[in-house]
């Protein structure tokens, strides 16, 4: 609406409850609207919820959706992929450094860090390790003290791959990039989470938070709107299990991250480089304890990442488009937020059936990445167009560097 140098706008109902959504210039589907209607109907809701310019409608809930609670959570506010984020940084490379053809570079990379899922996720997966290398068990041994607590008391949580998914990079929209910046100076940028260890504390605690409306009555307008009250012991665990798949997915980045540094550095397709800077490691899927509006509170972010003033953060596009890493200016209607990439303008299944191998290759042109039928879901057109994301959010950040990849692996 852009009126009094108001950049969002404004979805209130009879109760005067309003949704803020900095969407103006990008789409914004009815689906994902009632959504974030329902969701903004809960007692607990701490003065309104606010929407980023990436908004689409989500599993659970939306995506792009920023949610200040007072006196409760809820899960699928969070979602299954908890810690999910983005780590980038800066090298001493240059453009002109980089071999003509970059498929050693890209199969380095490939190489190095597990990627995608085979055999349904079993012992044969590719997409996880068989035997984790040292680093990783030492960081496994750092979180293993509270997993085990995590797991004595919600034993489900322990039934699947824990250490051999640290450091891997699983499948989706999750991927490991090489790009230039704004000089043609290189950079290594991944995007991943707390992979499967993290989507069954996601998956068992949402079904908990339903089994606990339906044990006290209590009818809501979408299940996945059931939320775990403060002070009980579900509302503990969870939160904890939280804190606790966040410190996973992060550390999951690093590990990543330094993985895919001696991999090139010994794969002999570059010349000696070294890191310019300290890594931005952000979360866009979690749970934050902060103060708005004169009220400590919880503040779930799901697909947005935390822009306090300073704040770096990292909006990705999609496989063929820019990408920014961002300083937040700490807006305060939006609590402290920013969008957390492009955001879907369709569903994967939707992409699949519209575009062509042709359609996907021409718009990954001058990208060293996958190409095939697999990925078609993931193709640039599947996305809002970044520039018009980045123009919505004008007053949450600025640019700081703007990134063009020119390597993409995904699983």
């Amino acid at each position: 609406m852009n009126r009094d140098n108001v950049s969002y706008e404004v979805l209130s109902d009879e109760a005067g409850r309003p949704i803020k959504a900095w969407t103006v210039g990008v789409p914004f589907e009815d689906e994902a609207k009632k959504q974030l209607k329902n969701l903004r109907g809960l007692p607990f809701i701490h003065k309104w919820v606010a929407v980023m310019p990436d908004v689409h409608r989500g599993y659970g809930a939306t995506v792009g959706s920023v949610v200040p609670t007072v006196g409760a959570v809820v899960p699928a506010a969070v979602g299954v992929d908890i810690g999910c984020g983005m780590i980038a940084v800066r090298t001493t490379l240059r453009a002109d450094q980089l071999p003509d053809s970059l498929r050693g570079v890209r199969s380095a990379i490939e190489r190095a860090v597990p990627h995608g899922r085979t055999d349904n996720g079993g012992r044969n997966d590719a997409g996880a390790w068989r035997s984790a290398p040292k680093a990783h068990q030492a960081e496994w041994a750092r979180l293993m003290e509270g997993y085990d607590r995590i797991v004595a008391k919600h034993p489900r949580i322990g039934r699947g791959p824990d250490i051999a998914h640290l450091g891997t990079l699983g499948t989706g929209n999750h991927f490991i990039e090489l790009c230039l910046d704004e000089s043609d100076g290189v950079w290594l940028m991944l995007h991943s989470g707390s992979r499967g260890v993290g989507n069954r504390i996601g998956s068992h605690f949402i079904e908990l938070a339903k089994e606990d409306m339906r044990r006290f009555f209590i009818h809501l307008p979408d299940q996945d709107l059931a939320y775990l009250p403060e002070g009980t012991e579900h509302f503990d665990d969870y939160v904890f299990a939280v804190s606790w798949a966040q410190d996973y997915a992060a550390t999951n980045r690093q590990l990543m991250l330094h993985s895919v540094v001696e991999a090139l550095k010994l794969s002999g397709e570059l010349p000696p480089f070294e890191l310019k800077d300290a890594a931005v490691n952000c979360h866009h899927n979690y749970i934050s304890r902060e103060h708005h509006f004169g009220k400590d509170c919880f503040v779930t972010r799901k697909g947005a990442v935390r822009a306090r003033e300073g704040d770096l953060g990292i909006i990705p596009g999609s496989m063929g488009a820019r990408s920014y890493i961002v300083r937040g200016k700490g807006n305060a209607d939006a609590f402290h937020s920013c969008s957390h990439g492009a955001g879907r303008v369709m569903s994967r299944e939707a992409a699949k059936k519209r575009f062509t191998l042709e359609d996907h290759a021409k718009a990954t042109a001058g990208v060293e990445c996958r190409k095939d039928a697999d990925v078609i879901d993931e193709t640039p057109a599947a996305y809002k167009p970044i520039d018009a994301v980045m123009a919505a959010q004008a007053d949450l950040v600025e640019v700081v560097h703007t990134l063009k990849q020119v390597v993409c692996v995904k699983g």
